[in-house]
């Protein structure tokens, strides 16, 4: 079983359009879309969720405001001042957490006199398995103000997994997020394949380095793919000499194309139309998956 992971050095280059063509070119895959605090693979591919789970990570502090003396040791100690102070009729006062705000450090559960703090597992998301016409789909969806991304990704990830074994199926297709932080460590360890997707700018030559770099830290192979290149060629000349010489291989170009965003306002990937470009992102599959 291969697993493609398609990422970027920031956002806007065009990885979730691209991986939304390759999951209708690829055979029988699953697909992940591990950009889990801003997913939107779903808009292209339309899945029906089939089942829908809990992702808890982490933990957050709740006072049992029946329990409390309203001392204020949690007001003072907690230093992302999440503790709120509540006045009560009668003058008497006691405390709350904001739950947004709360760190989960446990400091307060720590200090509090009366144990009057719960420190329960926190709710941060969720993550469904769905079907697409193009085959299994698992993605997920970050609570607001919620940590543990990169865990999320990696319980993403280990399901794309499970399901392609369990179903005979030879790929797991991965959307990555952007960047180089927590999320995409977790998207790309392990992989057999990363594509780099980066644009003919300055801030995409950049962050292409980046990429290109945290990909050669965790041995993962690597290939480039310049999209809107005829926006520059001379800078897309640039930045694929640059990949050669990290170490990475080249997998194609796609052009600048209005037709990608008419497919995406018609809940479609470009390669299910006559668009230009759609003809460059099967080239770029064909060298993927060859």
């Amino acid at each position: 079983m291969r697993e493609i992971v398609v990422i970027s050095g920031k956002g806007g280059t065009g990885k979730t359009s691209l991986t939304a063509s390759f999951a209708i070119l690829a055979d029988r895959p699953v697909v992940a879309d591990c950009d889990v605090d801003a997913a939107d693979l779903h808009l292209v591919l339309s899945p029906t969720v089939v089942e829908r789970h809990e992702f808890r990570s982490g933990h957050e502090a709740v006072i049992r405001e029946a329990e409390c003396l309203g001392c204020g040791i949690c007001l003072e100690e907690c230093r992302f001042d999440a503790v709120r102070r509540i006045e009560m009729a009668g003058g008497r006062a006691t405390y709350s957490v904001d739950p947004t705000a709360c760190e989960g450090c446990g400091v307060c559960v720590r200090f509090c006199p009366e144990h009057a703090i719960d420190f329960p597992e926190r709710r941060s998301g969720e993550w469904m398995v769905s079907a697409t016409r193009c085959g299994p789909m698992v993605h997920a969806r970050l609570a607001t103000a919620a940590g543990n991304s990169g865990k999320l990704v990696s319980t993403v990830r280990q399901e794309a997994r499970r399901i392609a074994e369990e179903k005979g199926r030879p790929l797991v297709l991965v959307d990555g997020p952007p960047g180089v932080g927590c999320p995409v460590i977790a998207s790309v360890t392990g992989a057999s394949l990363v594509l780099a997707v980066t644009e003919p700018t300055v801030s995409g030559e950049h962050d292409l380095e980046r990429v290109l770099s945290l990909a050669r830290h965790f041995d993962v192979p690597t290939a480039v793919c310049v999209n809107k290149w005829d926006l520059d060629p001379g800078m897309a000349d640039r930045i694929e000499q640059s990949a050669v010489k990290a170490g990475a291989r080249l997998a194609g170009r796609v052009r600048y194309d209005r037709g990608v965003t008419a497919a995406q306002l018609e809940r479609r990937a470009v390669v299910e139309t006559d668009a230009p470009s759609a003809e460059d992102v099967r080239r770029v599959w064909e060298n993927l998956a060859g």
